[in-house]
């Protein structure tokens, strides 16, 4: 938990960089701005501008998801690409380490997910819109790490549904066992956001307007990106989870505005199978931590019908490859 006096003293460091961008202009407060998945995230105004700050807990290691720098990085690199992103207007490798970025007006929502009163049309819209970005995304000349291959992403979600009681995880070393046996040989790499999809896109009207929380993006296989963003076409995919959004675009569609007319990727079905096991272990992992009491949310007890449904089409995509 972060005290009184790291936040004054934070506040403090980002108010005089500020400073120095709107000389004569009031710095205003930090104020934690719900919904951040990584670090400190706060909104600060300076003068009728308002930005977003991201900080290093303090005592916490610059690493994983609280590496913000990492995420500033990105950032600045796509600045005045084609996909649309919030502009840097600060960072302060000081530890505890922040970056300074601009407020980009919009929301983020999930159709098939969140609750929400969105008119289905603009949903449609907003979906079609949104691959186009993520095929600019693959598109642009960002290097990254050493490029995370196929192999290192099931390995990861391996080990993470593994750690899952058997019983939370129906029919998923039968899946595991047959994405191993079966790894695609890898594409070109490219820059790859790990979790993109509309509820960390901010849009206004059909339009999006940035692509947000870059906390896992990497250097990989964009069939990795591409089959995670297909799996949120469909509610049934979500039972006791989804909502039907009429006119919504199916996988064939959004996938077909992302290619614009290119051939389709090799062995996709891999990779759709892949997200499905990644959703299913994530999913699972949630729910053993509130039945453990290490994160208390009775929500999570309506997850085991769309952890048994993924691992479920997983199988049957992997099926429909041999």
């Amino acid at each position: 938990m972060t005290t009184t006096s790291e936040t004054t003293a934070l506040t403090a460091r980002v108010r005089e960089r500020l400073a120095e961008h709107h000389p004569g202009l009031p710095v205003g407060e930090l104020r934690t701005l719900p919904g951040g998945h990584s670090g400190l995230t706060y909104r600060i105004a300076a003068g009728p501008v308002s930005y977003v700050v991201k900080a290093v807990p303090p005592g916490q290691r610059p690493v994983g998801r609280n590496d913000v720098l990492r995420q500033a990085r990105v950032l600045r690199a796509l600045a005045g690409s084609p996909v649309p992103v919030p502009g840097v207007v600060a960072v302060d490798e000081a530890e505890p380490a922040w970056f300074a970025m601009e407020f980009v007006d919009g929301e983020a929502i999930e159709p098939v997910l969140d609750e929400h009163r969105l008119d289905p049309g603009l949903c449609r819209e907003r979906m079609l819109a949104l691959a186009p970005v993520l095929s600019e995304l693959h598109r642009a000349e960002v290097a990254g790490a050493e490029p995370l291959l196929p192999t290192g992403e099931l390995e990861r979600w391996n080990r993470t549904m593994r750690a899952v009681p058997a019983e939370l995880r129906p029919g998923a070393e039968d899946v595991l066992a047959a994405l191993a046996t079966a790894i695609p040989v890898g594409i070109e790499p490219t820059l790859t956001h790990g979790d993109f999809r509309l509820g960390n896109v901010l849009c206004v009207d059909e339009q999006p307007t940035a692509v947000v929380d870059w906390e896992i993006w990497g250097y990989g296989d964009p069939r990795i990106d591409l089959g995670w963003f297909l799996l949120f076409a469909d509610h049934r995919n979500f039972p006791l989870l989804g909502r039907a959004v009429p006119g919504l675009p199916g996988e064939d569609e959004l996938l077909a505005a992302y290619l614009d007319g290119r051939p389709e990727p090799p062995d996709l079905d891999w990779f759709r199978a892949l997200a499905r096991t990644k959703m299913a272990a994530i999913m699972g992992h949630n729910l053993r931590r509130h039945r453990e009491g290490k994160h208390h949310d009775p929500d999570q007890e309506r997850l085991p019908p769309t952890i048994a449904a993924m691992i479920r089409t997983a199988r049957d995509l992997l099926a429909r490859r041999s």
